[in-house]
């Protein structure tokens, strides 16, 4: 999906992700979220954004809970403001997501895309906060 030629926003397409990682509250260590070669996509329209991240060694015989606890999927309406992408979630991979707002900064140099979060507990990890960054390339 290439970007509309009367678009002013630039994020609109796919974009394939390259890296998916995470650092715990309190730390400057990084590491990787599912494994070294994730695999996803984001997908914004004007006024949609589909985000798919799962690990790139997921099996169809790892027992469903494995697959669940290694991926990550929502969907929604965004608003950009500044250096902010919000999604009000309207479908995820995790009911508890449903209804919130999901607030990444973003860095768009090009072709790539950079989305952080801000410290969040994020299902995969339990009475932990956790920022995540995930890092994709332009498709198409």
């Amino acid at each position: 999906m290439m970007q509309s030629a009367n678009t002013s926003n630039p994020l609109v397409g796919a974009w394939k992700l390259i890296s998916f990682q995470f650092e715990s509250e309190g730390t400057d260590e990084r590491f990787d979220a599912y494994d070294k070669h994730p695999q996803g996509f984001a997908i914004f329209t004007e006024t949609h954004v589909l985000f798919l991240l799962t690990a790139g060694d997921r099996l169809a015989t790892d027992p469903a809970g494995e697959l669940f606890e290694r991926m990550c999927a929502y969907s929604g309406r965004y608003r950009m403001q500044g250096d902010r992408i919000i999604t009000t979630v309207d479908s995820a991979w995790h009911p508890s997501w449903i209804g919130t707002e999901q607030t990444r900064y973003f860095k768009h140099d090009g072709d790539t895309l950079s989305l952080k979060s801000s410290l969040i507990e994020f299902p995969k990890f339990p009475g932990k906060r956790v920022s995540g960054t995930a890092t994709w390339r332009r498709e198409g």
